[in-house]
């Protein structure tokens, strides 16, 4: 039995962070759902960004929409909502058969906003309309100024991936947002149903320490992060404020591995999604990452419900000078930064291909 399977099985939700339409029209994503039982999808920025710059798939749709006076942010968000619908219908059907639990696809509002309540409220608002499938997450980050664009979304009904989330102190006022989210639902008479998910970036915290940390300590660390946020989530998900709000009808944010993709070249291919096993959780997986886990990945134990041995490896890292808080505040900032900047490339991308296409017409 495949890797993928087992994963599946355990009940942990594997989902594809990628998504292009060639993907899509070869039947890749399809395939994929079938055989490697992948029950989700994420984008970003990048991605695009890499789809549109290095193939011809998006030019017949870039040429229509700039015949109809479309530019910019308005041309890409058309592009990437007729990606991620005919994604989202590919995954219908395990959104049925799980009763919402899965089968989701995300989408990101603008990363410019990052820093801009009012304007992430909005735009999370209008993307989910203009989706108009159930099964579509938007993607707001877990910034400062994010958090209460999160809840303000929840109470709109918007269900909402939660992005660039990096310590346990981030994860648990993600968690809080979603939850007054919810909490206002309730008292407000409104279905609590809302989904979310809550996404810790992994591979990011090893690369930020590599040079700096002895080397038995490599690739260790992005682990220990997750081993703490999920003793912390399987808390929280037996806390009475949740245990009210699941028997009013509320369904649980699940945590979501995020940046599970091996950086470091002398390390297994599929290191994170080994060691972060865990059932009721998520794990974003790139592409290549994907394929190494169908074809020669295999599952050991799964992560332990106490947190394991953590505490205990958080504190040779804190031996090592690494100050794990002022780090997670930094990778946040940076996350944040870089999001911005690929998304500024994208927007520079469409504009060169736009007036290049227009000229070859």
């Amino acid at each position: 039995m495949k890797a993928t399977r087992v994963l599946h099985d355990l009940g942990q939700s594997i989902w594809l962070d990628n998504i292009t339409r060639s993907l899509l029209r070869t039947g890749g994503l399809r395939r994929y759902i079938h055989d490697f039982s992948v029950t989700g999808l994420t984008s970003n920025p990048t991605i695009f960004d890499h789809a549109i710059r290095h193939g011809d798939d998006y030019d017949d749709a870039i040429k229509s929409k700039l015949a109809e006076g479309k530019s910019g942010e308005k041309l890409f968000f058309e592009l990437a909502i007729e990606d991620l619908t005919q994604a989202a219908d590919l995954f219908r059907p395990v959104y049925d058969r799980t009763c919402g639990v899965d089968g989701w696809v995300s989408l990101e509002v603008s990363p410019l906003l990052a820093h801009d309540t009012k304007s992430t409220i909005a735009a999370a608002k209008d993307l989910h309309a203009q989706a108009r499938r159930p099964n579509v997450m938007i993607k707001i980050p877990g910034t400062p100024q994010g958090l209460p664009a999160i809840e303000e979304a929840i109470f709109a009904g918007v269900p909402i991936n939660v992005t660039l989330l990096f310590s346990n102190e981030q994860y648990l006022a993600a968690a809080n947002a979603f939850m007054r989210g919810i909490e206002r639902r309730i008292e407000a008479g409104l279905k609590p149903d809302v989904a979310s998910v809550a996404s810790i970036f992994i591979s990011r915290w090893d690369v930020a320490v590599t040079g700096k940390v002895p080397g038995a300590l490599n690739d260790r660390l992005g682990i220990a992060v997750a081993k703490r946020a999920y003793k912390t989530y399987l808390g929280l998900l037996s806390s009475p404020s949740w245990m009210r709000a699941c028997n009013a009808g509320a369904r649980p944010q699940r945590l979501l591995w995020a940046s599970t993709g091996t950086k470091n070249p002398n390390a297994s291919d599929v290191l994170y999604v080994k060691a972060l096993a865990a059932p009721f959780t998520v794990n974003t997986v790139p592409e290549n990452t994907l394929k190494a886990l169908a074809e020669h990945g295999n599952v050991g134990a799964t992560m332990p419900v106490d947190g394991g041995n953590a505490e205990e490896e958080l504190a040779r890292f804190a031996g090592a000078k690494i100050d794990i808080g002022a780090l997670s505040t930094e990778l946040q900032e940076e996350g944040a930064k870089s999001f911005g900047k690929s998304w500024n490339d994208l927007m520079s991308m469409i504009s060169s291909k736009s007036a290049a296409l227009q000229r070859a017409s």
